[in-house]
Parts: C-alpha cells; structure tokens; sequence
C-alpha cells in the first residue's frame, strides 16, 4: 500500500513538472526539447536521480514527455476532400495524355511509318547518308532544347496553374525566345567548324541545319501545350503535319525534304500561333477581375530553373547517347565520323513505344500518390513519424511496382506485335525485322522499362521541389551509360551499345529509387519546401 502511495506522488510530482515545460513551451516537439527546457530550469542528472531515481535528466524528460502526450488537447483535423470515385476516369485521362505527351510524337511517327512509309521527319527511302544528316539534327535538336523544356514546364506551368496567364506568357516567350537564340548559336558553331574542320559536305550540313532548327520549333510548341493542358491539340497537329507532307510530297509531288521542311514549319508555327491565342484570351479574362501581377527580375527566374535546365539537357543525353555510341563505331563502312545504322535504330524506335503508356501512368500516380501523402500527413502525430515513414514507404513502393507490371505487360505487348511484323502479319506493313534490330530490340525494351521506374522517382523529386536530387541520379546514370556502351561497342559490336542504354537504366533506377526512400523520411519537410 505505501509504494502504491509513494508511485502516485511520484506521478503527481512528474505532472506538476510537465506543466512547468509547457507553461515555458505550449507544444515541445520531443523528448530531447523537454530535456533542454528541464535543464534551462535548473534540472541536472544528479538533482533527477535524487528526486526520481532514475539515471540522468534525459530519463526524467522521457517520463515527462509520456505526461505531456497524454496532457495535449489536439485540435480536430480538417480532412482533405477525397476525389470522388467517378471523377477518377476523367482524372487519369488528363494525367495519362500530359504524361505520354512527349513520347507521343514518338508513336505517331511510328505508325505513320509503318503505313504510308513516312512521317514528320524520317522517310523509309532515304539513302544513309541523309538519314545520317536528318539523325544528327534531330539528337541535337533534343539536347538544345531538352532544357528548355523542362525550364518552360515548371515555370510556366506553376503560373498557368495560379491563373497568371500574363506571367506564364511572359516566361514562356522569354524561354522560347532563349531556345532560337541558343539554336542560332549552335548552328553558327556548326557552320564555322564544319568550314574549318571539313566534318561533313555541305549538301549533309544543310539538311542538319534545317531539321535541327525546324525540331526545336516543335518542341518548344509541345511544350507550350503541354503547361496549357491542350496535348490534344499538338496531336492534331501532328496528324495534320503528315498530311500535308502526304499531299505535298505523294499527290503533288515535291520532294520529300521540302515536303517536311515545310510541314514542320506549320506545324511549328500553327502550334506557336495557337498557345499565344490561348494565352491571350486568359489574359483578357483575369484582366477583369484587375489581376496583372508583374514577372520577376530574370535573374531570379534563371536561378529558380537551371537545376530543371541541366535535368532536361542530361535526360535526352541519356536517352540519346548509345545511338551516338553505335553510330560512331567504326567496325565497319564509315565515310564520316557519325554513320546511321537502320538496323539499330529501327530496333531503338520500337522498344521506345514501352516508354508511352508507363509515362502516362507516371504522371496519375505521382499525382495521385503526392496527394495521398499530403493529406495522410494529418493522420499521425509528431511523435509519430517513423509510423508514418512506415506507411509511406509502402506507398511509394506499391507505386513503383505497378509501373514496373505495366512496362513488363506493355513490353510483352510490343514484343507480340514486332513478331507479328516480323512475320509479315500485317499485309500493309512490308519491313524487314534482322537478326540485329531484334537484338537491339530486347536490350532497348528491358532498358526502357527500367527507365520508365527511374522516370516515375524523378517525377517524384520534382513534386517535391528537388531538382538537384533528380540530377544526381540522373548524371551518374548517363555517365555508366555513355562509358558501358562505348566499351561494349568496341569490344564486340557496334550493336552492343545497347547495353550502355540497359546498365545506366538499371543505375538510374537504383539510385533514384534510394534517394526517394532518403527523401520520405523528410517528405513533410520537402512538401513544406515545395509549398
């Protein structure tokens, strides 16, 4: 009976104590924060061993923690608003057509191959050295304007999101105008080192030169549309563009350079004409509610997306660099220092379609996924967060999976449809699938599905505001690819590039996914970050 009254005074003197830290701090976050705050008040290891018996202060500010949990009065949590089942279809429509938007292009052309024999800028009868020229233009013309893509879709899509039309046009503009300005320098640099050094004969500089600058156009258009939330209308575009080049070129017989050269300035231009348009009638409408807020210095625009500028550059140098590798090894006939290989490439082309419909889910579940964690967050206390880690955690890995079981299934899809080709299912369809294309084919397909996985923990970082973090996995993958690929390639052959491309996947995914596990221990910090 005595110890049962001595452990209720000693509970008591402990509660009497708990209100002495929160009358110094109302809400302390921890254990440690009520050791200091005991300390500040004259408490030392001796004195709490004397009045408590227990081994130092940080003994006595556990107990008195476990009093000041149970003391606070929590305030009841808003709950966020959940998306109502119906409005899911249409949701992931949207997140699925902004997510595949890029690779669209891709597809497009493809299928356009694969019927009429031509698209916006292959033809299946160009001899190798003006696919060579049309190639190298079009590797450049990503790794030109691969940052400004990424520069124009985070600012330009953070204020088009706010309602700022005028801001958003602004940085666009200001962004596109920087793209034809660094286009104009690489093609001078072009022009005077190919004087200089004789890297190619002029009849290739030319057709470089005007593929490299058409392209740019047409991405910088993509882009527009993509922060406008108009894809479908770019895809139009794009039909649009292999139309006229099939009028132009097949009914009214002009030659098929001049043919896409002009279809890609429309297309270009068409797609310029309309975003301004879109812009434009946003404008006049926020005007009338007397909303014109003024676009920050251009320094501190510059600063706020270069992280994302070096990420576009870098991820189009990844995707880019084994066909460079294989091009440029010199196993066998090669007049320059860059030869087009049909075979590879044409292999390279159908594995890129695994990357379509993954993209597309990346962008509904990181959507979905950020949302998920930014409500659940109230879920839990602040003594809680390794319970809320846990939690995370598996959510983000069940996220990861599925996009690993929709790249294998997709990947299985594409693989049956190239057999069906191979074996001249399709009567329209007359395209000779070699022993090469079918090996590059499977190395390219496992790679871009790993990539697809590296692709949804970059999307990730970038909902978090982390650029930098995403760099850091995307460049040391880039680097093992350009490295691996170039060994293999000379090693063996030229074919084996391909590996490059499978083992930087393979790097990305393995250091992006360990930087997203790293970042969700913190994740409420980011998100408070980011927001």
């Amino acid at each position: 009976m005595g110890e049962e009254i001595v452990e209720i005074e000693r509970i008591d003197s402990l509660k009497v104590i708990a209100d002495d830290v929160l009358n110094v701090k109302k809400k302390p976050e921890d254990e440690f924060e009520v050791a200091a705050i005991l300390e500040s008040n004259g408490w030392n290891d001796r004195r709490a061993s004397e009045a408590f018996q227990v081994e130092n202060v940080f003994v006595l500010a556990k107990e008195v923690w476990k009093i000041i949990r149970g003391k606070r009065i929590f305030a009841p949590f808003t709950p966020m608003s959940k998306i109502v089942f119906n409005e899911y279809p249409l949701k992931f429509i949207r997140n699925f057509l902004k997510g595949s938007i890029f690779a669209l292009p891709m597809a497009i052309s493809v299928f356009a191959m694969l019927t009429i024999r031509f698209s916006l800028w292959s033809y299946e009868s160009f001899d190798v050295e003006i696919a060579t020229s049309i190639a190298i233009g079009t590797i450049l013309s990503f790794l030109c304007i691969g940052g400004f893509t990424q520069a124009i879709a985070k600012q330009g899509y953070v204020y088009v999101k706010q309602g700022y039309y005028n801001m958003a046009k602004q940085s666009t503009f200001y962004f596109v105008r920087l793209g034809y300005l660094l286009s104009t320098i690489v093609v001078a640099v072009m022009v005077v080192g190919n004087a200089f050094f004789s890297i190619f004969p002029y009849r290739m500089l030319i057709i470089i030169v005007l593929y490299f600058f058409m392209l740019n156009a047409i991405w910088l258009a993509v882009t527009i549309m993509y922060i406008l939330d108009k894809e479908l209308i770019f895809s139009g575009l794009l039909v649009l563009g292999i139309a006229i080049i099939y009028l132009l070129f097949k009914i009214i017989g002009i030659d098929i350079i001049v043919s896409q050269v002009i279809s890609l300035a429309i297309v270009a231009i068409l797609g310029s004409v309309i975003a301004l348009g879109i812009f434009l009638k946003h404008e006049r409408e926020r005007s009338k509610e007397g909303i014109q807020p003024k676009l920050p210095r251009k320094t501190i625009i510059l600063n706020s997306v270069i992280s994302y500028f070096i990420y576009g550059f870098t991820y189009f140098a990844f995707l880019f660099t084994d066909r460079v590798v294989a091009w440029s090894t010199s196993d066998t006939y090669m007049p320059f220092v860059i030869w087009f290989r049909g075979e590879y490439e044409l292999g390279l082309d159908f594995a890129l379609l695994i990357l379509i419909i993954p993209m597309g889910f990346v962008e509904f579940i990181v959507n979905e996924m950020m949302y998920s964690i930014a409500g659940t967050q109230k879920d839990y206390y602040s003594y809680e967060v390794d319970k809320m880690y846990r939690r995370y955690v598996t959510i983000y890995v069940k996220r990861l999976v599925t996009i690993f079981v929709i790249s294998a299934i997709n990947g299985v899809l594409i693989h049956a449809l190239l057999m069906l080709i191979k074996n001249h299912y399709f009567s329209f369809i007359d395209i000779a699938i070699s022993d090469t294309t079918y090996f590059v084919f499977i190395i390219a397909l496992i790679g871009y599905a790993f990539t697809a996985m590296g692709l949804l923990n970059a999307e990730i970082l970038f909902c978090v505001a982390q650029p930098k973090m995403a760099n850091k996995c995307i460049f040391p993958a880039m680097i093992i690819n350009i490295v691996s690929g170039f060994l293999l390639s000379r090693w063996v052959s030229y074919e084996y590039a391909a590996f490059g491309l499978l083992i930087g996947s393979l790097a990305f995914v393995a250091i992006s996914t360990f930087t997203v596990l790293k970042m969700l221990k913190k994740v409420d910090y980011y998100l408070y970050v980011a927001s």
